[in-house]
């Protein structure tokens, strides 16, 4: 039995053949599910339809990544809150890592705002952002606090980093964003017409990068590419700057971009 608050989507991610980093956000969205406090590894196991040797070794990492506790031995909590948990990968970067890369970007972009948004943790089609290197701003002029972005859970149907992370997601995902309504809170750049879409997962996959004019919101663009865990996606750097002063993305911009995510991603 799944825990109720586990949503359908994420119910696939136990079975055979999914990811590391897949299973990962899965179990961390499970052990959430089952409230606070440490909880023992039968129970949790039982909870995600893992295998206890699994969940042990997933468990495992997590604890020397700094995702869960152990307070007892056999049982485990959650380090910190779900919403904080997005930007730690089963081998990946960590958080004083990705924001060395980030603020590198900022230097090489002339202080653009650099984020890195990762998949959801335990749904396929949705993102989030995980870190962020921002200087003094306090993004009102995206329209949010910084608390605001952390949490918020965004589509993939949308923007240069949702783009970016759809292009590498299986074709099932990729049909069932694509036959998504654009969000209402959409920029005016929006790319609605689902084959123009799909064209251009096809081109970010060719040059690897994606560029967004004004699609998130007005007033802004932006650059994104994918970071990945070995050969699965798994989140993608984005730059932002304000449309008058970005009216085309710069080579150098486009590469500073993609270094930091090739920094960020793990073999």
């Amino acid at each position: 039995m799944y825990p109720a608050e586990i949503p359908a989507e994420a119910r696939s991610l136990h079975s055979p053949g999914r990811s590391s980093l897949e299973r990962a956000y899965y179990l961390q969205r499970v052990l959430a599910s089952l409230g606070p406090g440490a909880h023992a590894l039968k129970d949790i196991s039982e909870a995600a339809e893992l295998d206890d040797a699994t969940t042990a070794r997933i468990l495992g990492a997590g604890v020397y990544q700094g995702v869960y506790t152990r307070p007892q031995r056999g049982r485990y909590q959650l380090a910190r809150p779900l919403s904080e948990l997005a930007y730690v990968l089963p081998h990946g970067p960590t958080r004083d890592q990705s924001q060395q890369a980030l603020r590198r970007l900022r230097e090489a972009t002339d202080g653009g705002l650099a984020f890195l948004y990762m998949k959801s943790p335990g749904l396929a089609a949705g993102r989030q952002c995980a870190d962020m290197a921002v200087g003094d701003s306090d993004l009102v002029e995206l329209g949010m606090t910084p608390r605001e972005v952390l949490s918020v859970t965004r589509s993939l149907r949308t923007g240069a980093s949702g783009r970016v992370i759809l292009a590498y997601l299986p074709d099932t995902i990729q049909a069932h964003v694509l036959a998504e309504p654009v969000p209402q809170e959409a920029g005016p750049g929006v790319i609605r017409d689902a084959d123009l879409l799909a064209a251009s997962l096809v081109k970010i996959r060719e040059d690897g990068f994606a560029l967004g004019y004004q699609e998130c919101m007005s007033g802004w663009n932006s650059i994104a590419a994918p970071v990945f865990d070995g050969d699965a996606i798994a989140a993608a750097v984005l730059l932002l700057r304000p449309a008058l002063q970005m009216q085309r993305a710069p080579i150098a911009y486009v590469e500073a971009v993609k270094r930091s995510a090739a920094t960020l991603s793990t073999t």
